[in-house]
């Protein structure tokens, strides 16, 4: 299917049959730099432009699906394109593993004695179902162990190696998590719930029980180092909404009794037990998604008691965590929007900093946050390592003395510019982001400027490799700046609270000042500067066409324009009590002074809208509401309805078509700027 498009009051439109020149030009775009592209575009502005060739162009970098490393530190086990991986943490040869029908592999996991490998193979069909297997470190031993209808994740021997736990939501109609496309309503609407519990199998029988209770659904969890428990962040009701309010429990690994340990003031993430078995570690912060991990690291003891924070008024977020010895965790965080490895000991207190780096290391290429993959005693770690001009490659060995095993990206450039790491000031606040530059940048001449704001609020814009984003921005002969304003990740936890119950505000200005300070620092051509951005970034797009005439074109994907519908409409409401301090219902005064829709009458900028129709973070009404507010008071706009989609647009034509999209309303109306 295509996306629905609606088009409404569209001056100017460009003429769809192209001339024998233009088509001549779209021969260049193809294979010059973006600056001929948009000589050529100044040249016959009535035609098409030339973002499909410039697109197409660009390079594509396969992407790193998986990265995890022995205990021992030996191995590297890698999923590329669903195909599994083994190779020697040292260098070597590989080996690729594969069971029967060729199924695409994912979820895995390795034995605490680093002999054998689990992982899991996805079913074709439309509805989730999996195999589970194990298999030799050498790929040999093979064996199914269980065939399962529903959605399974995060596999987990037990310390024994009798058993694999894992996460199994049975009869799930489609993949778990909020950013997945919702199931459409029909019918009777009564909630109904598919609860995500521990399961495990009897590697010996492969017998299959579900341990936790059926009205608990469960995010994350670790094993105890007897065996016997399992550390586990849960709440009780839907999935998709209550991660915000979920609790630590210890659950008892034969009956699945519960037993609550800590009940956290913001939102909890990566629970780890120390090896001795006394503590639980993990993440505790303002985090927009599950997934999106920053904070701080907070230590409770497994019987119960006080919890220690182990980095307060840290000026960095940690994002992933592991243990490295019974007193020493070592963990991966945000430094400035750089990657960062680091330790922090129980006893004598302190962060020691390992390494910190421009490249975003983590265990996926589309990873959202910094993490890594390590070995028992923490002398070895396994990343994917990327950044703007480096394309994703496994790499392993100790922090910072990594050694590349992979050539999966070998001979792929950047087409793109440089990507600098700025800092600008905000009043007393100073603010980081990334800023990228067109690849040929000439004397004497002024470019377009592109502000991507990131969503979340609590993430962060990195350095890797973007071909959907950045890249094309950069390779059409733009600037693209990528701010981390406050309520970002990387500069501490009071820096990502920075936004509480202020949208717009601050971290409005913030991205503001960043336009003001880069358009002095660089070549800007000030009557030619765009926003845009996706979920939080589609929101602030919004918002600040509300607020400002200073930009020529603005694209909001999944944007959210009217709070008081958005909290009747979304799967995910228990996310803004923490951001708000209440319910729009109980206190509307502070959603309604963040509200584009109240001030949507000052918008005066051509809008491009794009969302999913099964988006259930932020749902399609909230992008109609936009576009039929902007139709009304005549300004020039575009509704894209993409179906089947959900927060994230899955479908490889229907991401394209959102890139494509894009670039080509940024050069149509920079095209017509004065």
């Amino acid at each position: 299917m295509q996306p629905r498009i609606l088009v409404r009051y569209t001056p100017s439109a460009m003429n769809p049959r192209p001339s024998r020149f233009f088509q001549y030009s779209m021969l260049l775009c193809a294979v010059v730099s973006s600056i001929v592209c948009a000589s050529i575009f100044a040249q016959a502005a009535a035609a098409p432009s030339c973002a499909a060739a410039v697109l197409d162009a660009l390079p594509h970098a396969k992407k790193i699906d998986e990265v995890a490393l022995s205990p021992d530190g030996s191995r590297v086990a890698y999923i590329v394109d669903g195909r599994l991986t083994v190779i020697p943490a040292s260098g070597g040869s590989s080996r690729t593993m594969a069971v029967a029908g060729n199924l695409a592999l994912r979820g895995v996991a390795w034995s605490s004695d680093s002999k054998h490998l689990a992982f899991i193979a996805d079913l074709p069909g439309d509805v989730p179902a999996a195999q589970v297997w194990t298999a030799a470190a050498d790929g040999s031993s093979s064996a199914k162990h269980a065939e399962l209808k529903g959605y399974v994740q995060d596999l987990r021997f037990s310390p024994d190696g009798s058993k694999l736990a894992m996460l199994f939501i049975e009869g799930m109609p489609r993949v778990a998590g909020p950013l997945q496309p919702m199931t459409p309503l029909a019918g009777v609407i009564d909630e109904e719930i598919f609860e995500e519990r521990i399961a495990t199998v009897d590697l010996a029988t492969d017998h299959l029980s579900q341990v936790t209770p059926v009205d608990m659904y469960v995010y994350e969890y670790d094993w105890t180092p007897d065996g016997q428990s399992w550390a586990a962040i849960a709440a009780h009701g839907n999935g998709d909404a209550n991660w915000w309010v979920a609790r630590l429990y210890m659950v008892n690994a034969q009956s699945g009794e519960m037993r609550e340990i800590y009940k956290p003031e913001l939102q909890m993430a990566n629970p780890r037990v120390s090896p001795d078995g006394k503590n639980v570690a993990f993440i505790e912060g303002l985090m927009s998604d599950a997934g999106l991990n920053g904070g701080e690291i907070h230590v409770v003891p497994t019987a119960g008691g006080g919890v220690r924070n182990l980095t307060p008024n840290s000026k960095t977020s940690p994002s992933a965590l592991a243990w490295t010895s019974p007193n020493l965790i070592t963990f991966a965080q945000n430094v400035d929007g750089n990657s960062g490895f680091a330790t922090v000991s129980l006893t004598a207190g302190g962060v020691r900093s390992l390494w910190t780096g421009e490249e975003l290391t983590a265990v996926t290429t589309d990873a959202w946050v910094a993490g890594g993959s390590f070995s028992r005693d923490g002398s070895v770690t396994a990343i994917a390592r990327q950044s703007a001009n480096a394309p994703p490659e496994v790499w392993a060995g100790p922090i910072g003395k990594w050694k590349q095993l992979t050539q999966l990206n070998a001979g792929i450039k950047a087409p793109w510019g440089e990507m600098r790491n700025v800092h600008w000031m905000n009043g007393d606040t100073r603010v980081q982001g990334w800023l990228m530059l067109p690849p040929n940048i000439a004397t004497g001449k002024t470019y377009p400027l592109v502000v991507n704001v990131h969503g979340g609020p609590s993430w962060a814009c990195t350095s890797h490799w973007d071909e959907s984003v950045m890249g094309p921005q950069s390779a059409m002969g733009y600037f693209a700046l990528c701010p981390n304003p406050r309520g970002s990740y990387g500069q501490g936890e009071a820096f990502t609270q920075g936004n509480v119950k202020d949208f717009g505000g601050g971290d409005f200005r913030d991205i503001m000042a960043g336009v003001d300070a880069i358009s002095k620092e660089y070549p800007i051509d000030t009557r030619r500067i765009g926003i845009r951005g996706h979920s939080y970034g589609g929101y602030m797009t919004m918002w600040a066409e509300t607020q400002t005439q200073r930009f020529t074109a603005a694209v909001a994907g999944a944007g959210l324009s009217d709070w008081l519908s958005y909290y009747g409409l979304n799967d995910i409401d228990e996310w803004m009590i923490p951001f708000f301090g209440a319910s729009v219902y109980d206190d509307p005064a502070v959603y309604a002074k963040s509200d584009p829709m109240h001030f949507v009458k000052a918008v005066k900028t051509p809008t491009l809208i794009l969302v999913g129709d099964r988006d259930g973070e932020v749902p399609m009404e909230q992008s109609v509401e936009w576009w039929h507010a902007l139709t009304t008071l005549h300004v020039p706009t575009r509704l894209v309805v993409y179906p089947d989609e959900g927060h994230l647009l899955i479908k490889p034509a229907d991401a394209r078509d959102y890139t494509l999209r894009t670039l080509e309303w940024f050069e149509e109306w920079f095209a017509k700027a004065p």
